[in-house]
C-alpha cells in the first residue's frame, strides 16, 4: 500500500493546512473502498493493478481541487463591481493620457506623429499598469461585509424589476464610447490648442494645417462638442434608444459632410516646398491629405449607415 501512502500524501500537499487530515481520512478510505471491491472480483491486486485504479482517480492536483476548488483572488460577488471600475478608470486613464500627450505634441518643436504614437501608448500602457494594480489590489483586500451586502441585495431581487430584453446589438460597448471621446478630445486640442494655451509663433506639428482648413474646423467644433456630449450621454446610458440613434446619424452626417468638404478645400496644410524637398512635392502633400480625408470620412460614413439600419430595426 505504499502506492496508496504516496498517492494521499501528494494529495495533502495541495490543499490547505486545516483541510488536510480531515480530506487525508476521507481519500483514505475511498481507495480503500475501491481497492476491496477489486480484490473481491479479481483477488490480490498488483502493484500495476492499483498504479492503475490510481491513474484513473485523477492527478493529485485535480483529485485536490475537487476536495478544496481554490478560492479566486477577488471574490465572486465582487466580480461584476471590479470588472465595472477598471473599464471605466482605464478608460478615463486613456482620455488623460490622450489629451496630455496631444499636448506635448502640439506644443513640441521636435516631437514627430510616430514619437506621438509611442508616447501615447506607452504612457497609457504605464498609467493602466498602475491603475489595475491599484483597483486590484482595493477589491481583494475589500472587508468580507461587502460581500454579505452583495449577496443581500441580490436575495430581494424580483423579476419586475429587471431591464427590457434588448437586442444585442443595443448595448453600447465601454470601448466604443471610450474611443469615441478620445477622438472628439483629440480633435479639440487640435484645433483650439495652439491659439489659447501657446503665447509663441506656433510649432511645426501645430501649424501642419493651412489657415482656411484650421477655419473651417473651428466652425466645426459645435459639432465635435455636440459628439462629445452625445458620447457621455451613451456612457450614461448604456442603451442605444432612438432618439440617441438619431442624435448619432446627425452628427455622423455632419461630419462625413464637414470632412468632405474639408478635402475639397485648397490648401490643406502649412508646409513649405524647402521643408519637403527631396522628399514629396507639396502637390504630393495636397494630394495625400486630401485622400486621407476621404478614408477618414468612411468612418462617420459607415457608423451612419450603422445606425440607419438599427433605427428601421426599432
Amino acid at each position: 500500500m505504499e502506492l496508496v501512502k504516496r498517492y494521499i500524501a501528494a494529495v495533502q500537499r495541495e490543499l490547505p493546512q486545516a483541510k488536510q487530515q480531515e480530506i487525508g481520512r476521507e481519500l483514505n478510505a475511498n481507495i480503500m473502498d475501491q481497492i476491496d471491491a477489486l480484490t473481491e472480483q479479481q483477488g490480490q491486486l498488483s502493484d500495476a493493478q492499483l498504479s492503475a485504479l490510481l491513474i484513473d482517480m485523477g492527478h493529485p492536483s485535480q483529485v485536490a481541487r475537487q476536495f478544496s476548488p481554490p478560492q479566486p483572488l477577488i471574490n465572486t460577488n465582487l466580480m461584476p463591481m471590479y470588472k465595472n471600475t477598471l473599464f471605466m478608470v482605464l478608460g478615463i486613464l486613456f482620455l488623460l493620457q490622450t489629451v496630455n500627450t496631444t499636448a506635448a505634441w502640439l506644443s513640441s518643436v521636435d516631437m514627430g506623429f510616430i514619437n506621438y504614437l509611442h508616447g501615447l501608448a506607452s504612457g497609457f500602457i504605464e498609467s493602466a499598469c498602475f491603475g489595475f494594480t491599484a483597483i486590484t489590489l482595493a477589491f481583494v483586500f475589500m472587508p468580507a461585509r461587502s460581500t454579505d451586502e452583495s449577496t443581500n441585495s441580490q436575495q430581494k431581487w424580483r423579476p419586475e424589476q429587471l431591464p427590457k430584453a434588448e437586442p444585442s446589438w443595443q448595448y453600447i460597448a465601454l470601448s466604443d464610447i471610450f474611443t469615441d471621446l478620445a477622438t472628439y478630445l483629440f480633435l479639440l486640442l487640435v484645433i483650439w490648442y495652439p491659439l489659447l494655451f501657446l503665447s509663441e509663433p506656433l510649432t511645426a506639428n501645430s501649424s501642419l494645417l493651412s489657415d482656411s482648413a484650421r477655419l473651417i474646423l473651428q466652425w466645426a467644433s459645435p459639432v465635435i462638442l455636440l459628439g462629445l456630449v452625445n458620447s457621455l450621454w451613451q456612457l450614461r446610458v448604456r442603451i442605444w434608444s432612438r432618439s440617441l440613434l438619431i442624435g448619432n446619424v446627425g452628427i455622423n452626417l455632419t461630419a462625413v459632410l464637414i470632412i468632405l468638404y474639408l478635402a475639397n478645400s485648397s490648401p490643406l496644410l502649412s508646409v513649405t516646398p524647402e521643408q519637403w524637398q527631396g522628399v514629396f512635392s507639396l502637390a504630393q502633400l495636397e494630394h495625400s491629405a486630401m485622400v486621407s480625408l476621404f478614408i477618414i470620412a468612411l468612418f462617420p460614413a459607415w457608423e451612419l449607415l450603422r445606425d440607419c439600419l438599427r433605427l428601421r430595426k426599432l
